[in-house]
């Protein structure tokens, strides 16, 4: 690992806790699959262009919110990065941004995945 890196924890996605909140509703939880696949790639782009004027206040207001939509669906280590990075520009350490960026997106999109597959497990 790089001095830089960015640690997260090791759940990528916690299905059952995530069952458990929609009360084993898979259709449920298929309606909120698919908002989150709708609304988390546009949500991103702004936090990554936030990232890169080095906006601090909107770097924190969004990934505020990505936190929230990767926590409610279940993506441990991606809402974890999140929090990382909220932490960082709450502090005004813009320094430090551009890896806590890179480690949520690695995240995010490891939890994109395992989203795909349990849509395709689903499907068929």
């Amino acid at each position: 690992m790089r001095n830089n890196e960015i640690q997260t924890p090791n759940l990528v996605w916690d299905r059952a806790g995530v069952f458990n909140r929609v009360d084993n509703d898979r259709e449920l939880l298929l309606e909120i699959l698919g908002l989150f696949k709708e609304d988390f790639p546009p949500a991103l782009a702004a936090l990554r262009s936030a990232v890169q004027s080095a906006d601090l206040q909107a770097s924190s207001a969004l990934s505020h919110k990505l936190k929230g939509m990767l926590s409610n669906l279940g993506g441990v280590a991606a809402a974890a990065a999140a929090s990382r990075l909220e932490s960082f520009a709450s502090a005004k350490d813009a320094h430090s941004l551009p890896d806590a960026l890179a480690a949520l997106e690695r995240e995010s999109q490891d939890l994109v995945h395992e989203l795909d597959a349990y849509l395709v497990e689903v499907h068929g």
